[in-house]
């Protein structure tokens, strides 16, 4: 039995598969975030509680050995523990928007550009360097206590190991102060953005991942576990995204568009990134928006539908929603991809009386795959398409996918997430997995030929509409 847990920004999952890549269990936890006035915050003890309480639940349905566990986890953010990997204070989420202004003002100044030229990189508010130099100016104190500040998964992997150090791996130093050329910190990026003195924070990068026994808790001791890659490569290596040209669409909380590529071009808008693998010169383009099913979700609660009523809904409404548009940018910092707007939210436009909220959901599901759309082709992708995520398990907003992305989806079922992550372990242990049954899509849906042709058109539409946003949202 293998075992991979993958530690969400709103979920926790534990899943146990056999030798051949079947899931034979799955146990989930719900954490919370806490939002106000632009912080989105979590706490770290109830994270790694519900890391330990899903592991229990899946040995009690799933009695037996476990050969190996891999580990992956939300990206970005800043989780600063001490020499422990007790926290500090909560974690700042990578959703987080306090540092706007700073990010702002590294924008206008030319930092951010210089940043990305250097590591591949454009940073968010969300992401380490401006939530670290937040706290630097707002709450030092709290650094000064911190023995580091690393991103979830390692915060997990050192306390269910019992690590001496923090360490992380390649995919969570690739944002922002990785060189992708030598796979290690660019110590003048840290200079540049002003966090030298604070350059003993950033914790050691272990590359291969690292692994270490568990102590006992969650996992029965002497586990061998191993920490990484973060998951949105975990869902790549799960997903069979690894030949240059191929992409990945994380359908989530985020909605994430990847693209395997021996080509590091550092040229062009500075947007998403390039997050390093396990093999050196092979590269995931990288363009992680910053709302996916949490926008259909806002649109669910204030509308009273349920997400069970979605396909019947779809249905009831053509393409085009009878007039009604959403640029689903919903999120309190922002966008990150494929372009920085820290200051764009969303619109809703086209609405009448006689609007439905089958048209307000079907909009919503429609303008989530446009800015998917625009992900995958700043990203580059020229081969075949894996889909994943939760927005998947909707077979109509599937195939509405497949037509407003205009190609065929090779949707792969279950916790992609997790099962990369014990694909990584088995390579980092040397366990030999066939990872062609690990892999292999659920079924492919084809997009409908005529649908497919109206909505490259609405494309083109969503494209001004988001211009015209872009330019309200810098005045």
């Amino acid at each position: 039995m293998y075992v991979g847990i993958d530690v969400g920004t709103s979920m926790v999952k534990a899943a146990a598969f056999d030798a051949v890549g079947r899931e034979l269990a799955v146990e989930a936890r719900p954490v919370g975030l806490e939002l106000r006035d632009g912080r989105v915050e979590q706490d770290m003890d109830e994270v790694y509680g519900a890391v330990v309480t899903v592991l229990d639940g899946l040995s009690a349905r799933v009695p037996g050995p476990v050969e190996l566990a891999g580990l992956t986890g939300q990206g970005d953010g800043v989780w600063l523990v001490d020499a422990k990997g007790h926290p500090v204070r909560a974690a700042a989420s990578w959703m987080d928007g306090r540092a706007d202004e700073l990010l702002d003002q590294w924008l206008a100044d030319g930092t951010f550009e210089t940043v990305f030229r250097r590591t591949g990189n454009a940073m968010f508010p969300g992401c380490p360097a401006p939530l670290l130099s937040w706290l630097d100016r707002h709450e030092p104190a709290s650094l000064d206590t911190a023995a580091a500040a690393v991103f979830c998964k390692d915060m997990v992997f050192q306390r269910l190991t019992g690590g001496a150090r923090a360490t992380t791996d390649v995919s969570d130093a690739s944002m922002p102060f990785l060189d992708p050329r030598t796979r290690s910190y660019d110590n003048g990026v840290v200079e540049l953005l002003g966090l030298a003195h604070r350059r003993g924070l950033l914790p050691a990068i272990s590359d291969p991942v690292a692994t270490g026994r568990a102590r006992g808790e969650g996992l029965p001791a002497g586990t061998p576990l191993a920490n990484g890659p973060y998951d949105l490569p975990a869902c790549a290596l799960g997903a069979g995204v690894t030949a240059p040209g191929d992409g990945l669409l994380i359908v989530g909380t985020c909605l994430a568009a990847l693209v395997a590529t021996t080509d590091l071009d550092l040229t062009g808008e500075p947007a998403g990134l390039y997050i390093s693998t396990d093999r050196p010169g092979h590269w995931l383009r990288a363009m992680p928006a910053m709302v996916g099913t949490a926008a259909l979700d806002w649109v669910l609660r204030t509308t009273g539908v349920r997400h069970e009523e979605v396909d019947a809904l779809l249905a009831r409404t053509p393409p085009g929603a009878h007039g009604v548009r959403v640029l689903p940018y919903f999120a309190p910092s922002g966008e990150r991809a494929p372009f920085v707007e820290p200051r764009l939210r969303a619109e809703l436009t086209g609405v009448c009386l006689e609007s439905t909220p089958a048209d307000l959901i079907r909009a919503t599901c429609e303008g989530i795959g446009y800015a998917a759309r625009h992900c995958l082709a700043a990203a580059g992708l020229t081969g075949t398409l894996a889909v994943c995520g939760g927005g998947t398990r909707s077979p109509a907003w599937t195939r509405l996918l497949a037509d407003v992305l205009g190609r065929p989806l090779r949707v792969v079922e279950g916790e992609v997430g997790a099962r990369g992550a014990v694909l990584a372990a088995a390579e980092r242990y040397g366990v030999a997995l066939d990872t062609a049954p690990w892999t292999e899509p659920a079924t492919i849906v084809e997009p409908d030929p005529e649908r497919a042709a109206y909505y490259a058109k609405g494309y083109e539409e969503h494209l001004e509409r988001l211009a015209r946003a872009r330019t309200r949202a810098r005045h």
